[in-house]
Formats: structure tokens, sequence, C-alpha cells
């Protein structure tokens, strides 16, 4: 098979671009030739057979303008490259297959904004782009990665139920022993001046804001008295720490905030560091949250993100019941890291790592967008009888 995969824009530290990289090489693997269209790339593009980019340029003064220019050019190329299938990994009106990482925007605007807010043109055009994709009546077969997400689409959409399909989890699968574990842990804590007794917290996101970080740095200010005062907070993710790290200023903690931008190493990180935080105010997934349990490190987390359950399931941390109240953060984040439990909740996390399938998300989306575009061409070809 021929199939686009559309992506709006790629940078290497986003959950969503790496699960589209991802399937796209598990559908080569599979005999495919894939063709990823989208706006902007950075980083490395892939190498090897059965998958290229192919770039339009990005337009536009804001994302409705800039979404609006793409989609009317893909608009006028898809028709002249004889595409078996489209898979969006943005809602895109008309792909045959779409994977969807993100929450129902409708249903998170009224969930996050003023009523005032829904009546901007902004809003009223993502909305119809959402509907364009799970409306009745459409086409689309809708990949997601949980299911708490179908009463949505199908309250503001009515969405048939057979469309949809939940995948599991696509983590890449750790083999690291107890012994590797403990030489990068130490590793990662000389090269970074951390002694053995400093706490090291570890925030992971490309959208701080979003993340949660400015309740992260609330906590860690919060942190007095008996708490651990080496506290340490380390801040991983492509985004803006400017506004962030002036909230640290503000509250004299700054010292103990290392921003350390984008990486491709945050697995040793996650080794070496003592607890995961991601207080997230909306996080349809939170990848980050499973990724913690294949090395053993704790979580401090909200019951917003979707995999969350994952962590109460494991017994391997803290999910915080909406709404979020700072207070309850700042008592958690204190009492988990005086806790004698934390050995007990890395073991837990790893033991559920090893027997749950948190892993095979690009196999199983592979066979679900292969299945579908068999469907339409037995569907083409017997049109044509």
């Amino acid at each position: 098979m021929k199939l686009a995969f559309i992506l709006f824009d790629y940078f290497p530290f986003g959950g969503l671009q790496r699960d589209g990289l991802r399937i796209a090489r598990c559908c080569a693997s599979r005999g495919h030739a894939v063709t990823i269209l989208a706006r902007t790339w950075e980083g490395a593009q892939p190498e090897g057979a059965g998958v290229s980019v192919e770039l339009f340029g990005r337009r536009g003064f804001s994302n409705a303008s800039r979404n609006r220019h793409f989609i009317a050019q893909l608009t006028a190329v898809l028709p002249t490259r004889a595409f078996d299938g489209v898979v969006g990994f943005n809602k895109v009106p008309g792909v045959d297959v779409y994977y969807g990482a993100d929450p129902c925007y409708a249903a998170k605007v009224r969930r996050l904004r003023p009523a005032w807010y829904r009546w901007l043109p902004r809003v009223r055009y993502f909305e119809a782009m959402e509907r364009g994709v799970f409306g009745r009546g459409q086409k689309t077969e809708l990949l997601l990665l949980k299911d708490t997400e179908i009463p949505a689409y199908q309250e503001f959409y009515g969405t048939e139920i057979e469309r949809f399909h939940v995948l599991p989890p696509g983590i890449a699968r750790q083999a690291l022993g107890a012994d590797e574990r403990a030489r990068i842990r130490e590793r990662v804590r000389q090269q970074n001046g951390w002694s053995a007794g400093d706490p090291v917290l570890l925030f992971v996101g490309s959208g701080f804001r979003i993340k949660g970080l400015d309740r992260v740095l609330e906590g860690l200010a919060s942190l007095s008295g008996a708490d651990p005062p080496r506290a340490r907070l380390v801040v991983i993710g492509q985004g803006k720490p400017g506004p962030f790290a002036r909230q640290a200023e503000r509250l004299g903690v700054a010292g103990r905030v290392q921003f350390l931008g984008g990486r491709h190493d945050v697995l040793d990180f996650m080794i070496a560091a003592d607890l995961l935080v991601h207080p997230a105010y909306s996080e349809n997934t939170g990848t980050i949250l499973l990724e913690a349990l294949t090395v053993g490190l704790p979580v401090l987390t909200t019951d917003v993100c979707g995999f969350a359950f994952h962590i109460v399931k494991a017994q391997a941390g803290v999910v915080l019941a909406s709404p979020f109240r700072q207070g309850q953060f700042n008592h958690e984040l204190a009492r988990m890291l005086r806790s004698e439990d934390m050995p007990a909740w890395g073991s837990r996390g790893l033991a559920y790592a090893g027997r749950e399938d948190l892993y095979s998300c690009d196999l199983r989306a592979a066979e679900i967008i292969e299945q579908t575009i068999q469907r339409k061409q037995q569907a083409g070809a017997a049109g044509k009888l």
C-alpha cells in the first residue's frame, strides 16, 4: 500500500510526533510505503526504505490560518498522488484513519474556558475540524489511546461507537537490570553535581504550562522544616522557560531548578531522579507516566492524565483527585519525599511494566490501518462491477 501520513509539525520531543513516526516505521516494516506530509520538520528525517517526508512550509499568522493553508495544499496535492489511504495525526476532515493523541477539543474548551470563549472564531474553526472527523456519518476510523474520551465525542458529535478503536500504549520496552540502572544513576548524578542524598524531582513535558510546571514550582518552594532541604527540580522539554524561571526567582528556588531543554537521554535522567512530578491541567494520555514505571521511578500526578490509572493499578505512586488543590499537592510532595515507601513504589512499577501490555500500540495501529484501507479498496472494486 501507498500511505500518506498527515502531521502538521514534527519535532523530536513531542509525544504525538514520536507516535506517528513509530507507526510509520511499523507500517513500512510490513511492506507499505509511507509518505509523511508535514509543514515543518525539526531534527533528522527518517532514513531507510519505506518512510519518506514531504514538506509544504508553514504559512499564516495564527494556528487556524496555518491549518487552513496547509489543508488547502493537501486538498490540491492528495488527489494527484494515488495514495491508497490517508492517516491523520491531526484533525483533518476526510482522512481514512485518525490517530487521536489529544482530548476532545469541544469538551476541553468547556472544561477549562469561560462560556464566552467558545464564541471566538478560532474555537468555532477547531470545533468544525473536529466535527469533520468525529461527526456522525463520517467514514474516518478513530484510533484512541483511552476509552474515557469516547463519551465526550459522542456527546458533542454523535459519533458511532463502532468507529472507535482503543489501542494499547506504545512505549519502548526496557531491559535494564538493577546493576545497570545503578551505574546510570551514579553517572548522571555525578555529572550534575547531585549528592547521593539530594532528592531530585523530574518534570518532563514539551508544554510547560498545560503539564503543570507552575504547580511543581509552588510545591518545591513549599518544602521546608522537616522536608528535604536540598530537593531540586530538573525540567526537561521543548518549551519556553522564561515565565517559569521568573516564577522560580520570585519563589526563591531558582538555585534549585535546572532547565535542560529537550533531550534524547530522558531515560537516564528518569533513572537518576527520585520522583516524577506531573500535575497536569489537561493530559489525554501522559506517556511519561508509563515510561517511569519501566525504570522504577515513583510518580506524583493528577487524575486528568489518561494513563494515571496505570499508576493506581501498579501502586507506583500517588494520583491526586480533581479538582486540583495546590495545598494537597504540596502535602503529598513532602510526604512522598520523606516516605519509606519510595523503594516499594519503584519496585511495584517495575513489576507492573513487566506483566502489562504497555508496548504494542504501533503494531495494533498498523493492523487497523491495513484493515481499513483493504475494506475501502474492496468497496471500490465492488462499486466498479
